[in-house]
This record gives structure tokens, C-alpha cells and sequence, in this order.
């Protein structure tokens, strides 16, 4: 586990184990001083795609820029939304069904831009972080087109 503080802004956790208990404590390590929202995404592994059974997806990471990446759209959100706190957290390694994969936590005075603030940050993450992602499904192995 990798973990990256953002100042008072919040934590990004990097793991191959579950991040179940990350969610949770994610959330639970964010300051609220001043914050009347938090709005959450969860992102899980899926066990059916279009029809085909899906058995497992693995991720692979540039480890020594996804923090950096991560930190840099934190730091991006906070200034585009005016929101006060991000966390996130983001697994690489094997992800089974059902599974957790990724999970970000945004704290604003209000809920319009924590909203938008976290929709930004989950879009961005799978455009700019440098995780790849393989599926192993019952049709095969297949990498994913682009990040995230």
C-alpha cells in the first residue's frame, strides 16, 4: 500500500488488497470543518459485461507517477469546484467481481459542486492516471483502450 497525504486536503491510498475498509476510513479521515456534502463514488468490478461473464480484471501502474497524477487532479478539483477535501483510493493487482476498485470521497460547503467536483474527478482519473486494465473474461484476456 502506497500512501500519499495531500495536505489538509485529504488522502490518496494506492493498494493491490481490497479497499473495502479503505472506503470506509477514507471517508471517515476527511476534516468537514466548513463542508455540508460529501458526495462518494464507489467503482466496482462488474461480474457480467455485455452478456459475457467476467471472472477477474487486473490493473497495472505506473506506481511512481499514479500518485502524482492522483495528487495533481485532487489538487485540480479543489481549485475548479472550490470543494475543501478529497480522498481517494485506487487498487492495482487482481480485482474479483464484485470488488471494489476505486473510491473517492468530496467534501464542499455544497453539494452542486461536490457533485460535479467528483464526476470530474472520475472521468479525469480514467483519462490521465497511468493504470491499465486488463479484463479476463469467459471470451479470453483483452486490455482495455486507454488509462483507467
Amino acid at each position: 500500500m502506497r500512501l500519499l497525504r495531500i495536505g489538509m486536503d485529504g488522502d490518496i491510498i494506492i493498494r493491490e488488497s481490497p479497499i473495502n475498509l479503505d472506503h470506509q476510513s477514507l471517508l471517515e479521515s476527511l476534516d468537514l470543518d466548513g463542508c455540508g456534502a460529501i458526495v462518494s463514488f464507489l467503482g466496482i468490478t462488474r461480474g457480467i459485461d455485455n452478456g459475457v461473464q467476467i471472472y477477474r480484471l487486473e490493473f497495472d501502474a505506473w506506481q511512481d507517477k499514479l500518485g502524482d497524477v492522483l495528487h495533481g487532479l485532487a489538487t485540480e478539483a479543489i481549485d475548479k469546484f472550490s470543494v475543501k477535501k478529497i480522498a481517494m483510493s485506487h487498487r492495482t493487482g487482481s480485482v474479483e467481481p464484485g470488488e471494489n476498485i476505486v473510491s473517492i470521497h468530496v467534501a464542499s460547503p455544497h453539494r452542486k459542486e461536490a457533485f460535479l467536483a467528483c464526476e470530474w474527478l472520475i472521468d479525469e482519473l480514467k483519462k490521465q492516471a497511468p493504470i491499465w486494465k486488463k479484463e479476463v473474461s469467459e471470451t479470453g484476456e483483452m486490455w482495455k483502450a486507454g488509462l483507467g
